[in-house]
């Protein structure tokens, strides 16, 4: 077998600087893998602080002609960039579930709200409008005006990569900022492809810059002088190296983390029109996503149905290659990821938790080298077990039943992490405390993912996120912009 760098069918990742794609300044590289055949499909360049550093100088150069062209004129570039999307909105889908795994359908799901946001960035002229009185003293009126920051950077993880980065990047660049993008090492051929059709937007050089890499990449991002503000995505552990060391550095950060999310159904909840969406939020994109449900409580009565129609969900799900027709499961994304999966698995089996769906053993014929893992359900698990209390990020539901609607909120209130939680029940009373007292910041009534649309924030509490501001949305503007006020006086 040849040797991978040597392959024509395997593309070596270029680093997108100044306007222009460039040889990165790396002697390692990444092998990028389509999950769902085992195959590599690119390489990507483990780039360089000098790499980050030529990003930044041109993000710097283009940052006051940039900050000086008119807010709608910068609106005017994403309208176009919306319109690119749109025209390639199945090739970019079909590159996310090559590079990731994902279903198609999930795959064009996520790529729509990547476009959402742009859309919502258009909306600059009037979500970066000031405010202004006159008189505040006798003679003297004071207004203020939102002004960009300068140099901002995104490190986006592998679970969304045409979506996670327009959380940032639109607001980022129609507020006046210039901007450089970090991709996960795992999943870079979507964003290639999306900053290609955005260098066909009248963009000047310099303004949107992209540095492939892992964690040196990270770190120089983290460190360097001339980037004001960082914004981040991925676990728990890396936020919180993210958030403390950037801000260490004087930047502003909004570092979004891990999650175990907890999903609640009370014994008036309509199973027969709620499993479904229950199970999706499970096991939809593999598990491998921050609004994921994680933890099942069945309050009381709803134990047995509520589990009994879990088990049978979980084994109608079809695993396989996302590209195919019919599939409704891919694989993870990797098979260092596939062996940790299964090793939570085997850990909840030692620990004591009743495992009712196995999916260690799932194969795919056609496909004997993908990185699968089945559908797996586990009973009577206790927040004290491992697989009760780490973010496993797969396709593994833990059922944690309990008495009360009050033991489920104090189960919640014990952890650690704070993303989404979803409750599932016909009463407004019990839809109202459960939502007056979740501890998680994105909270679904009947909603089995609670991801919020790109006019509103999108980030979790605690060990969820760092920082004050959140993702897109107003949260979007007020990140990526200074308010200046000026007090003014005229003799």
């Amino acid at each position: 077998m040849p040797d991978v760098a040597a392959r024509p069918d395997v593309q070596t990742l270029d680093n997108f600087i100044g306007g222009r794609w460039v040889k990165a300044r790396a002697t390692d590289f990444f092998d990028v893998h389509n999950p769902a055949v085992g195959e590599i499909i690119g390489r990507t360049p483990l780039s360089t602080a000098a790499d980050v550093d030529a990003a930044v100088q041109a993000a710097t150069q283009a940052f006051p002609a940039w900050r000086d062209t008119p807010v709608n004129t910068r609106a005017q570039v994403l309208y176009k960039f919306k319109a690119r999307l749109e025209e390639h909105f199945d090739e970019i889908a079909r590159i996310v579930t090559i590079e990731h795994g994902k279903t198609l359908d999930e795959s064009r799901g996520s790529v729509r709200r990547g476009i959402e946001c742009a859309e919502v960035a258009c909306g600059a002229p009037s979500l970066m409008q000031g405010v202004g009185l006159e008189d505040i003293s006798a003679g003297i009126d004071c207004h203020v005006v939102r002004q960009p920051l300068g140099v901002c950077a995104a490190i986006a993880p592998f679970n969304f990569p045409a979506m996670v980065p327009m959380w940032f990047l639109p607001f980022a660049i129609v507020t006046g900022n210039t901007f450089v993008l970090k991709p996960s090492e795992q999943v870079p051929l979507s964003q290639r492809k999306m900053v290609d059709l955005l260098q066909q937007c009248d963009l000047p050089p310099g303004v949107v810059n992209l540095v492939n890499g892992g964690r040196d990449v990270v770190d120089a991002i983290c460190d360097h002088p001339g980037i004001r503000a960082v914004s981040f995505v991925g676990s728990t552990a890396v936020a919180k190296h993210v958030y403390q060391r950037a801000t260490h550095a004087g930047k502003r950060v909004q570092a979004l983390g891990g999650a175990k999310n907890f999903v609640v159904v009370m014994p008036d909840a309509d199973l027969e029109r709620s499993i479904g969406i229950i199970t999706e939020s499970f096991y939809g994109c593999a598990g491998e996503r921050c609004l994921a449900g994680s933890m099942l409580v069945p309050i009381g009565d709803a134990h047995r149905e509520t589990r009994d129609r879990m088990v049978a969900a979980a084994k109608s799900l079809k695993v396989g290659d996302g590209a195919q027709p019919g599939i409704t499961m891919g694989p993870v994304i990797s098979a260092k990821h596939r062996e940790r999966v299964l090793g939570y698995i085997d850990k909840g089996v030692s620990e004591g938790a009743k495992l009712l769906v196995d999916g260690r053993h799932t194969r795919v014929a056609d496909r004997p080298n993908g990185f699968f893992v089945g559908p797996t359900v586990f009973d009577e698990v206790s927040t004290k077990m491992t697989i009760g209390r780490d973010e496993i990020f797969g396709p593994v539901a833990s059922i944690c039943p309990v008495k009360t609607l009050d033991e489920a909120i104090a189960l919640m209130k014990s952890h650690p992490n704070a993303n989404a939680t979803s409750i599932f029940t016909a009463s407004g009373k019990a839809a109202r405390e459960f939502s007056k007292h979740a501890t998680a910041s994105m909270v679904g009534v009947n909603i089995g993912v609670a991801a919020p649309m790109a006019y509103f924030p999108f980030g979790g509490a605690k060990d969820s996120f760092f920082g004050d501001l959140k993702a897109h949305g107003r949260d979007g503007i007020e990140f990526y912009t200074d308010k200046k006020v000026t007090i003014s006086r005229w003799f």
